[in-house]
């Protein structure tokens, strides 16, 4: 489960991740992003848009070789569960892998974003939804995100 919910979107990520797999809009994708940083929660909850969260003095994209985004689209096996008999929606994605991901930054936290058109937008348009703790310090090998069996994230 998420480690915090950016204020944005509280209400909205079950939604943004039901119109991905819906791809409405065309070209909509949940983004993936690897950050590092040393700012609070309580100064980054309150971030707006990707590019205010490369903004903050204590927080940047990491740059790592073989690292990129990662784009989850309607083909990406988003679900979406609605849960009647607990009274909540979960969200999940797969496992995430960097392959080869080269030593230098380490990370600290993933971020998982809405862009509603992957075509068009800059960071400025990309919302940030939820943020996961993933310490990792990278060395030449893979690294996975093991997304949690109850998902990414849950409304209740």
């Amino acid at each position: 489960m998420a480690d915090l919910v950016f204020n944005i979107a509280k209400g909205k990520v079950a939604e943004y991740a039901a119109r991905v797999n819906a791809n409405d809009p065309t070209n909509s994708a949940l983004i993936v992003v690897a950050i590092n940083t040393t700012a609070t929660d309580a100064t980054l909850r309150d971030l707006d848009t990707l590019a205010a969260i490369e903004a903050d003095a204590n927080t940047a994209e990491v740059t790592n070789t073989g690292y990129a985004r990662k784009v989850l689209t309607d083909a990406s096996s988003i679900t979406v569960t609605v849960d009647d008999t607990n009274d909540r929606v979960d969200v999940d994605i797969p496992d995430q892998t960097w392959t080869a991901v080269a030593s230098g930054t380490a990370w600290t936290d993933l971020v998982l974003c809405y862009d509603a058109d992957t075509t068009a937008g800059t960071d400025a348009n990309i919302v940030p939804l939820t943020l996961h703790d993933f310490a990792v310090t990278p060395d030449g090998s893979d690294l996975t995100a093991q997304i949690s069996a109850s998902g990414f994230f849950r409304a209740s």
